[in-house]
């Protein structure tokens, strides 16, 4: 059984930092593409970047792009999302998932619980 359990979040300030964390267990993590999506508030899902198997091949949403950075420990089976320079447009629950930007997330059904994270002054 896919369990994947993401943490970190929080209430931040715009400019601020954060590092989200995602536990994932029930599959062969490392041999896994996997991705960062997020949900703002009344909208859909949002892929936000995804790294490959090894790590060594990274891509993000031009909404990203520069401030945020992925990646992951296989060995410990976890996935990491550091955001920097955080903006009012990324107030999301933040999800992680197998898959890549081509994904149909609205297809995926282990979803985790999110981490909420709210940047506000």
């Amino acid at each position: 059984e896919v369990q994947l359990v993401e943490s970190g979040g929080g209430l931040v300030q715009p400019g601020e930092s954060l590092r989200l964390s995602c536990a994932a267990s029930g599959f062969t993590f490392s041999a896994n593409v996997m991705s960062w999506v997020r949900q703002a508030p009344g909208k859909g899902l949002e892929w936000v970047s995804s790294i490959s198997s090894g790590g060594s091949i990274t891509g993000y949403a031009d909404s990203v792009k520069g401030r945020f950075s992925i990646s992951r420990a296989n060995a410990k089976k976890t996935l990491y999302l550091q955001m920097n320079t955080l903006r009012s447009d990324g107030t999301a629950v933040y999800y992680c998932a197998p898959g890549d930007r081509s994904t149909n997330w609205s297809r995926f059904a282990s979803w985790g619980q999110g981490t909420q994270v709210t940047v506000s002054s």
